[in-house]
This record gives structure tokens, C-alpha cells and sequence, in this order.
């Protein structure tokens, strides 16, 4: 957690600056801008009003109690996006369920990004750069992509054209959203890696997931062994193909054979193949040979 307490302090001293009357951005020329747009400041929830326009009005209680347990726990992984509407006032873009669930956790405070009006190609420069950055841990590029979807409508091959990397490599750092926030953290604060994360992303249920990831940092088990741990649980989920009962073969005994001999007056041969079936063939030497062996067999 000690990447994000360092972001929230930095996100601090840049809310103190839009507080400030002397510096009120109202636009990307405006001085201090490049230091409000690309990043994350802390905003008062009370500062924040909801976008008339959301289409999303429903929302399960049950869901956000839950988001609220975690963000108790754990904080605002993925910041909020709003937009600057006057001075000291803002009005929410994206992350209404966030924002709901943080004024449910009792926090005064959460994290943001800041837009100004007509900022999409200032916003997209400062995430691009952003992206590039060597410093930046998995969840932070991945939510930066996710940013890129979602408030400027870029598809993955646009993204691709402007940061330099394949579709493939994109969609990889994406995926790891779908990780449990607990996961998510854990890649953050760097008790797992970004190919733990990868592994684990396969598997659909959050409980499971969590399962493995304690896992992983007790037993410190590398990649491989994770992706091992992975595949043996999937194995394991799948129906099990119905075994056939195994037949054995045995032996005739000599004694039987003489029998059989005896009862039809002529010699039969009797096979047994190792699976326990056989076959008996009864030799007849004329028509009349024949009807005494079949009267035998009726009676």
C-alpha cells in the first residue's frame, strides 16, 4: 500500500491547489494545468456532484456494501473520474458505484482524476506519457489503458498507434483488471507479479482466486509453479470420462474341454482371447452328423 499513501499525499497538495482562488484552472492553458490534468488528486466528496446525464440509475445495495467492506480494507484502488465544472466544483464522469461505496465507507475524501471541458487530447498526451513511464506498476498501466477506452473511446488498435505497443500486450495488462482488488494490491505493492497475475486471471471465481494468491505468497511459488497450480485446479473442474469395467480372460480347464467333447460325440474347439471372450466351434461331418448335434443343443 505504500505506492498509493505516497499518490494520496501527492493527490493532497494538488487539491490544496485547486482551492486556491489565485490558481482556478478553467482550462489547459491556464498555469498549473499540466499539473492537474494525467493526475490523481484527492477531491472532498462533498466537492463532487453526480452527472445529471448517467444513464445507470439502479444500483444493488448488496454490491455496494460490499465495495465499501473492500474499500474500507483496502482504499479507492481505481481512482474516480470527474470533471471541473467551477471553482471547488466538480461533476463525476466515471466511478459513480466508487463514489457511492466511498461515501457509504464514511471517507471525506477520494481519489481522482481531473478533467477540464474540451481536455480530450491534453488527456490522452498525459496518459500516453504517463503509460511510458518506467516507474509505473501493472495495475496503474492497465488502468490507464481502461481510461483510455473509456473516456476518450479509443479501441485497443488506436491505443496501439499512439503508445507503441501491440494489441496483445494491451490486452494482457486489461486482463488484469478482472483480478480480484485484493490481487490487484497485491501486483501493486509487488508481493506478486504481473505473470502471477496472468496466471491466475483464467480462473472466474474471485474466491478461488484469492485462494491461490495466499498460496502464492506462503509457499512463494514462481510462475511456472503458479501456472501448474492453475492447470491442476481447471483439470480438476472437469467431468471425469466414465472408465469401462476391465474384463479378465482365464484359463480353460482340460477337463472342460473334454466335456464339451464328450456331451456332442465330436471334438470342439474352444478359444479364449484375453478379454475373457471366446468362441466354440462344433466340427459336423454330414446332414445327419449335423441334426444330431442340433438336437442336442435344443435339448
Amino acid at each position: 500500500m505504500a505506492k498509493a499513501i505516497k499518490k494520496q499525499a501527492l493527490g493532497r497538495g494538488l487539491s490544496a491547489l485547486l482551492k486556491d482562488p489565485e490558481n482556478d484552472i478553467k482550462s489547459v492553458e491556464d498555469k498549473n494545468a499540466d499539473k492537474v490534468v494525467g493526475n490523481i488528486i484527492e477531491l472532498e466528496l462533498d466537492a463532487i456532484e453526480i452527472n445529471p446525464f448517467q444513464p445507470r440509475s439502479n444500483f444493488n445495495e448488496e454490491s455496494l456494501r460490499e465495495l465499501a467492506i473492500s474499500i474500507k480494507e483496502l482504499g479507492v484502488i481505481q481512482p474516480i473520474t470527474v470533471r471541473k465544472m467551477e471553482f471547488n466544483k466538480f461533476q463525476l464522469i466515471s466511478g459513480e458505484r466508487r463514489l457511492r461505496a466511498s461515501k457509504l465507507a464514511g471517507l471525506k475524501v477520494v481519489p481522482a482524476y481531473i478533467r477540464i471541458a474540451n481536455d480530450n487530447e491534453s488527456l490522452i498526451m498525459a496518459l500516453v506519457e504517463n503509460i511510458q513511464r518506467h516507474d509505473l506498476d501493472p495495475i496503474e498501466i492497465a488502468l490507464s489503458y481502461q481510461r483510455l477506452i473509456d473516456e476518450i473511446q479509443l479501441t485497443q488498435e488506436q491505443m496501439s498507434d499512439r503508445v507503441g505497443k501491440k494489441r496483445s500486450t494491451i490486452t494482457n495488462y486489461l486482463r488484469l483488471l478482472k483480478l480480484d482488488p485484493i490481487i490487484q494490491t497485491g501486483i501493486r505493492d509487488g508481493f506478486i507479479s504481473m505473470g502471477h497475475g496472468r496466471a491466475i486471471i483464467s480462473i472466474e471465481d474471485l474466491d478461488i482466486q484469492t485462494d491461490i494468491y495466499q498460496k502464492i505468497l506462503s509457499e512463494n511459488l514462481s510462475v511456472r509453479e503458479t501456472e501448474t497450480l492453475v492447470k491442476n485446479h481447471q483439470e480438476s473442474l472437469k467431468p471425469k470420462a466414465a472408465t469401462k469395467a476391465k474384463t479378465t480372460g482365464f484359463e480353460l480347464e482340460e477337463t472342460d474341454k473334454k466335456a464339451i467333447t464328450s456331451y456332442f460325440g465330436t471334438k470342439v474347439d474352444v478359444k479364449v482371447a484375453g478379454n475373457g471372450k471366446g468362441k466354440i466351434t462344433i466340427p459336423f461331418h454330414s446332414e445327419e452328423d449335423f441334426k444330431r448335434i442340433l438336437k442336442l443343443i435344443e435339448n
